[in-house]
């Protein structure tokens, strides 16, 4: 074994107990918009105000401060934001020392021009610069405040940092108590050209191995029993000497933690001994996404994906040979520049092909500073994009209510993760297949591992007794 995964005792070491926040102390909101890689992010936000003396608030009305935490993946997701701030900045007007950060990736797309299109807005943080946010947010609370009047200038932090993995800090502990998330590797080296990660979160950096397990570690001694690796390309970790492969045979290995999982991986960089991990280690959950985007080799190009439909059809053959019922969802962009009816076509035979358990699927929506946007025409019309995405939607459908109701009669091992949000007198858990289960109030409780049979299935959701 590596020096750098060389176990500091398997036994989950509890952090030191936080001190409670001082009478008056001020009180933080934060909200998140965007992947897990965003929600962990809030949490780590949420842990580095803590330890400066902020207290959490669960209303932003209640809030001092409120931290809007942002995806610039798509637009809607910036439009939402954007719409959110105006709602945010109609509540500062009855509350004006209430302080308004917009913080992570799209703090970093928009950079100066949010303040014209977020006017209340008083800071604005880019993803590497959370370590200073109680200073940001004491420069912001100290400045002057006249009612109706701007409150004299938005502080601007977003310089990206090359080295910055947040070491050190404990921002995992957050969330439902049972599933947590630990970010493994920050920014991203593959440059696809209708993606804007690159220039918001910059280039790839691995967090050291022994860091990451001491935040795993930090889970298991709070009770977490399933903990989620995160990267823009999770599989593409390397750290000095250590592999991907490697890191999660590490984690699994951490006492108290029953149940590991990662995303995303990125289709070049699937190697077999990653599969050979997934197969041979029972805690690596047996549920891969695995992005595909297109089922066309000439849109994949154009994406500068780095693979072909066949190279990506290897992948999940590996993967089934290795294990015959793994759970296997993608992301699908639909209506990117230059794609024609025959590569939709062809996308649409693919998905027939591999059948995903799910996937996540979106029409294609230009991005500033990409390639695409800069040397290519968004030549698909709003409307064929939105008929193919419903073709594509409506597929998947269909897919994923034939997956899931073959697990009707199966036997599935659930860990329970909280109450249902339908149905409070039931329970909610996932399978080791990322499949949530909907289980009734006698079987078990929150944060165990219960057996239990599926009598019914929907096309997202299984019910267990």
């Amino acid at each position: 074994m590596t020096d750098s995964l060389v176990p500091l005792g398997k036994r989950p070491v509890a952090p030191a107990p936080r001190p409670a926040p001082a009478a008056g102390a001020p009180r933080v909101f934060v909200e998140t918009y965007g992947c897990q890689m965003n929600v962990a992010d809030s949490d780590l936000i949420g842990s580095v105000l803590a330890d400066a003396g902020y207290a959490t608030c669960d209303r932003a009305e209640l809030a001092d401060v409120i931290v809007i935490n942002t995806c610039a993946v798509r637009e809607k997701a910036e439009e939402r934001v954007i719409a959110r701030a105006a709602e945010l900045g109609a509540l500062k007007r009855k509350r004006p020392n209430t302080v308004l950060a917009i913080v992570g990736c799209m703090a970093e797309h928009l950079k100066e021009g949010l303040a014209a299109r977020a006017p209340a807005v008083d800071v604005i943080a880019g993803p590497d610069t959370y370590r200073r946010m109680p200073e940001l947010l004491a420069a912001a609370r100290a400045k002057p405040v006249t009612v109706g009047a701007p409150s004299g200038g938005v502080i601007v932090d977003i310089q990206l940092d090359k080295a910055e993995t947040y070491d050190g800090l404990s921002g995992a502990i957050g969330g439902d108590g049972v599933s947590g998330f630990v970010t493994i590797q920050r920014g991203c080296d593959k440059f696809c050209t209708f993606c804007v990660v690159p220039f918001t979160r910059g280039r790839e950096r691995g967090t050291p191995p022994r860091e990451v397990l001491r935040q795993v570690r930090e889970l298991a001694a709070a009770g977490y029993r399933e903990v989620t690796l995160l990267g823009q390309t999770v599989n593409s970790y390397v750290f000095e000497d250590v592999t991907f492969a490697e890191l999660i045979r590490a984690v699994a290995s951490v006492e108290g933690i029953e149940r590991v999982r990662f995303t995303s991986p990125y289709p070049v960089d699937f190697t077999d001994d990653v599969v050979a991990a997934i197969a041979s280690t029972p805690k690596i959950c047996k549920y891969v996404h695995l992005p595909l985007q297109s089922g066309s080799d000439v849109v994949l190009e154009r994406m500068r994906r780095g693979y072909t439909v066949e190279d990506y059809r290897a992948i999940v053959a590996r993967l089934r040979a290795a294990v015959p019922h793994i759970a296997i969802s993608t992301d699908i962009l639909t209506g990117f520049c230059g794609e024609t009816v025959a590569d939709h076509e062809q996308t649409l035979a693919l998905m027939r092909e591999l059948r995903f358990d799910s996937a996540f699927m979106f029409a294609y929506s230009e991005r500033d500073l990409t390639l695409s946007a800069k040397k290519m025409v968004d030549d698909v019309p709003p409307a064929e994009k939105q008929r193919r995405l419903s073709e594509i939607v409506a597929l998947q459908e269909i897919i994923s209510a034939e997956v899931f109701t073959a697990h009707i009669g199966r036997d599935e091992r659930v860990l329970v993760t909280g109450p249902s949000k339908r149905d409070p007198a039931q329970l909610v858990g996932r399978t080791d297949g990322f499949k949530s289960v909907i289980l009734p109030t006698n079987v078990g409780a929150v944060g165990e591992l219960v057996d239990v049979t599926i009598k019914r299935a929907t096309m997202a959701t299984l019910f267990g007794f």
